[in-house]
């Protein structure tokens, strides 16, 4: 026996235990494989027989497969001489399982949207009633589904930014950058954080992180040097004003920082 037939006769020897793991769209693959080799390969007596064998066979355990039933109510069938006609068959019930598959998958997106979106809104509202630890609550309970969710971890966080519950956005956030370890826009929100809890040093740390991969972001500058104001850090804060600038010419908030960390360091008191 050929190779092309010996992996013909693998595949279908392997489409039982395909099934009884819940594979279907894999088993019918497999099926429709081996039945293209082996139409494309000449066959000897023997042969013949052992493959039409174990077609019958394998046939007959596809269709008492109750998932295979639900979605082909027609009984596949296969006689001798046609096997082009069952190999036809089996691309349309590939299709149909593609498609199946895809309008699982469609609802299951949709789904876990919804669920994402109920979890947000719900906390939300615990969170504008002061009901803080019942908002985590309730987000640790979404997270424990939607835990590989970057996105999710970050919105979570603004919430709590936006209550001024800074240490608890500051944990998803490092949840959220854990995942994403080079994401600016995170490194931003946490030195945010860090800067309205006043943890000067820690906030310019990330800032400093952040800048390793934006160094050209006017914005990332002007946060900066308003961490640097609220640090009373004054000739810092003229610094990265002239630096976003530099950048961004027009930048007028950028020359309003300038102007006023100049007049802080002529003026100190």
């Amino acid at each position: 026996m050929s190779a092309e037939l010996i992996k013909a006769r693998s595949k279908i020897a392997g489409i039982t235990g395909q099934l009884k793991k819940g594979k279907l769209h894999q088993a019918v693959i497999s099926l429709h494989d081996a039945l293209a080799i082996i139409l494309r390969t000449p066959l000897i007596k023997h042969e013949q027989e052992e493959f039409a064998r174990n077609l019958e066979q394998t046939l007959f355990v596809l269709n008492k497969d109750a998932e295979f039933r639900k979605l082909c109510p027609v009984l596949l069938e296969y006689k001798k001489g046609e096997e082009k006609e069952l190999l036809n068959t089996l691309k349309t019930v590939l299709q149909d399982l593609q498609g199946s598959a895809v309008e699982e998958a469609q609802a299951l997106l949709a789904a876990n949207e919804k669920a994402k979106a109920d979890a947000l809104a719900r906390g939300r509202e615990l969170i504008g009633s002061g009901k803080f630890k019942d908002a985590k609550l309730v987000f640790d309970k979404a997270l424990l589904q939607f835990g590989g969710d970057t996105d999710l971890k970050a919105e979570i966080a603004d919430l709590f930014l936006a209550a001024e519950r800074y240490e608890t956005a500051l944990e998803y956030l490092a949840q959220a950058l854990a995942d994403f370890p080079e994401s600016v826009h995170l490194m931003n929100r946490i030195a945010m954080a860090l800067r309205k809890m006043n943890r000067f040093d820690e906030a310019e740390q990330y800032y400093r992180k952040a800048l390793e991969f934006a160094k050209d972001d006017p914005n990332l500058f002007f946060n900066m040097g308003r961490m640097y104001i609220d640090w009373k850090q004054w000739r810092k804060a003229a610094k990265v004003a002239e630096l976003a600038l530099r950048l961004k010419p027009d930048f007028d908030h950028a020359q309003k920082m300038l102007t006023f960390a100049q007049k802080k360091m002529a003026c100190p008191n």
